[in-house]
């Protein structure tokens, strides 16, 4: 463990294993400033995250930067300065940092980086991710895509059994 304390206290251990646990629940982190929101504010964006099945926690710097270490995680010291408060995302990572952005538009929250797929993202390239469609999105492009050439066999077909009826019958 990295704690350094000769002394460890138990509530200190148990606060670091709770963002532990946030962090192996997790699939991505987006790392912001929060300095600047109210309370209204921080509580209208966690439940905007919490409809993407993400999460938003004011996290303090020393015990995320233990828990990320013992979870085997790059080092993420840079991205812990200043006030911070970290989006868990469990999946559609780029549907949050599109959350993250709009809300940044009109609210005092500041992208620092971000951890998708265990790779560093500046706040230029989190924004460039939010601006790819979602997963349910590109399902859907991917389907219509399968569809049209389907539906135009089976037309095709149709016309095709149309003709030779019209030809038995003539």
């Amino acid at each position: 463990m990295a704690l350094r304390a000769k002394n460890i206290q138990t509530s200190k251990v148990e606060a670091i294993e709770a963002v532990a646990v946030k962090i192996r629940d997790s699939q991505d982190f987006i790392f912001t400033d929060y300095r600047g929101l109210t309370v209204l504010q921080i509580s209208t964006l966690r439940h905007q995250l919490r409809e993407k099945n993400a999460t938003f926690h004011v996290i303090k710097n020393n015990f995320a930067r233990i828990a990320f270490q013992n979870e085997k995680y790059p080092d993420v010291s840079s991205l812990l300065t200043g006030p911070t408060a970290v989006a868990f995302a469990k999946s559609d990572t780029n549907e949050i940092a599109k959350i993250i952005v709009e809300f940044a538009k009109e609210n005092p929250v500041k992208l620092k980086g971000a951890l998708v797929e265990k790779e560093f993202m500046n706040e230029a390239a989190i924004t460039a991710l939010s601006k790819l469609p979602g997963r349910n999105q590109l399902i859907a492009m991917f389907m219509a895509g399968l569809k049209s050439p389907v539906q135009k066999l089976v037309y095709t077909m149709v016309a095709l059994q149309e003709k030779k009826q019209a030809e038995v019958q003539a």
